[in-house]
């Protein structure tokens, strides 16, 4: 965390930055909501097209990026005074507790487990398990996966779910990556990708890939995605639903959707409501 440098000229300042340091940590990690030089730091995943990505160029784009985005200006900060975070999946609630961010908006699903250690704002999406495939694919069932090959990344159990409950002879085929399962189904080597379909549509939509998949709109499980934030910060959480809300009734939800998730044929869920989980 930075600290401001205080010479004996500046006792105003010091008493000032005191008192915001006793009221809920340091500038960079705050919630102060005035802007004048403070930063927010938000965790992101940076490998997630269309939801959280680091672009070539340093700059970052995706849905999650958007809603934390927005949320951020509700609580008084623009867009320079956020710094991003990676945060990976496994080191998610961890990085909370250490306070090495304010808040976490990652495709990160609500679970009883992880209420437990995080406190959760929204849900903000309501994801769905589902098969990515070629355009003119004729899979549009689970149980089409029968004696195909199917796709995911290594660690995932979304495959794995299928093959247990719906295609019992479906072939798995586990790669290092979302992206080499796409190429792999651009090539034939299998014939469908599954994960949640808001990360399906994502890599879908970039450039190389647009009009070659469609998602096959099955809904094999509910991924209720909620912004984390430390455990027992009420005041960020209640701040975090009410920006959330806004976001919703002033529309800018429904164009974060479209413009990220639109060309791969997203058929999302209407925004769901704060505090409604879908089991």
């Amino acid at each position: 965390m930075k600290l401001r440098k205080v010479t004996a000229a500046s006792a105003t300042a010091l008493v000032i930055a005191l008192t915001a340091t006793a009221c809920g940590g340091d500038s960079d990690s705050g919630d102060s909501g005035s802007g004048g030089g403070d930063k927010i730091k938000i965790g992101i995943k940076y490998d997630q097209p269309g939801l959280g990505l680091k672009e070539p160029d340093g700059s970052f784009s995706g849905f999650d990026v958007d809603v934390a985005t927005y949320v951020a200006k509700e609580l008084g900060y623009k867009p320079d005074q956020i710094e991003w975070v990676e945060t990976k999946s496994a080191d998610r609630e961890n990085a909370l507790s250490r306070g090495d961010v304010k808040m976490i908006a990652a495709t990160y699903s609500i679970t009883d487990e992880r209420k437990q250690k995080v406190d959760f704002a929204g849900p903000y999406l309501l994801a769905h398990q589902d098969l990515l495939v070629k355009k003119d694919s004729d899979i549009t069932k689970a149980t089409d996966l029968n004696e195909k090959k199917l796709c995911s990344v290594a660690g995932s159990t979304s495959a794995q779910n299928v093959k247990d409950d719906f295609a019992p002879k479906a072939q798995l085929d586990q790669r290092g990556g979302y992206s080499e399962c796409l190429a792999a189904l651009q090539s034939g080597g299998v014939d469908a990708l599954t994960t949640d379909d808001s990360i399906l549509a994502g890599y879908a939509a970039q450039e190389q890939y647009k009009g070659q998949f469609k998602l096959a709109g099955l809904k094999l499980s509910n991924e209720n995605y909620g912004i984390g934030v430390k455990k027992g910060d009420k005041a960020t959480l209640d701040k975090v639903n009410a920006a959330l809300e806004k976001m919703v009734s002033d529309k800018s939800w429904d164009k974060a959707v479209k413009e990220n998730f639109g060309p791969a044929n997203y058929k999302n869920e209407p925004a769901p409501k704060i505090g409604q989980i879908v089991q």
